[in-house]
């Protein structure tokens, strides 16, 4: 694995390694970029007004138990009879993977709404804010760790799942695994499973990354630790002073 993985011939191409990782990331970007568009405002919906939770969880429920492979082949068959080109392909595979995303990009928006403090929006409404100045101002912000950890669980799910994308004769990093089961390769099958990880591991740093930049440091609790770090080295330093002192 380790040989084919360095191997500089492998990384160049149509069919290299750079490509299909590129092709990969393109996957998994349009889909959760279409997942976010539905899931996010939906989500606000429902934590702001709370109308339509009952059936904004079952749905979700629901689409997470729906296997992905089958829906994968089921969109292939119906919507490539359809749409002709490589659009009876490509929108069968976007689909498959905004529907894997949206139920955790929906579940951390609305839990995040959900759990703002109400004396928060209290506040909000006592200085004369309207409802969508709330939600906007307060509720949002408040919210964006979980929305954020609900964006990272689905591009997990995401990057790991668009390998499918290679067993309807598509791109992405699955291509690996089709072609070195196909030719008993397995080096480079071994080799396309290390590459999706450290795929999905960099692009969560990267997020764990910008979710820091984003997040206030009081909602993110680094304000508390820091306030706790600083508080024991003071006690430390005081004790160590009382001590001198009565030496």
């Amino acid at each position: 694995m380790w040989g084919w993985l360095t191997d500089g011939a492998h990384w160049q191409g149509p069919d290299g390694i750079t490509t299909r990782l590129l092709e990969h990331l393109a996957y998994s970007a349009v889909s959760l970029v279409v997942a976010a568009v539905i899931a996010i405002p939906l989500g606000l919906v429902i934590g702001h007004t709370g109308r339509g939770r009952v059936v904004g969880v079952g749905v979700t429920g629901a689409m997470r138990a729906i296997p992905s492979l089958g829906l994968l082949f089921l969109s292939v068959m119906t919507l490539g009879d359809t749409w002709t080109g490589d659009l009876g392909l490509y929108a069968p595979v976007f689909a498959v993977l905004a529907i894997l995303a949206i139920p955790p990009i929906l579940a951390g928006t609305y839990a995040g709404i959900e759990q703002v403090d109400p004396a928060a929006r209290d506040a909000a409404k006592g200085m004369g804010m309207r409802g969508t100045q709330v939600l906007w101002r307060v509720e949002v912000p408040c919210a964006l760790p979980l929305i954020a950890s609900g964006l990272r669980s689905a591009t997990l799910q995401v990057i790991a799942t668009a390998t499918l994308a290679a067993s309807v004769s598509l791109g992405g990093l699955g291509r690996f695994l089709i072609d070195g089961i196909q030719i008993r390769d397995y080096p480079q099958m071994a080799g396309g499973a290390v590459l999706v990880a450290a795929l999905a591991l960099i692009v969560d740093l990267g997020l764990a990354g910008l979710q820091r930049l984003v997040v206030s440091p009081g909602l993110s609790g680094r304000t508390t630790r820091r306030t706790g770090r600083r508080g024991a080295d003071q006690e430390r330093t005081s004790g160590s002073t009382t001590e001198k002192a009565t030496a």
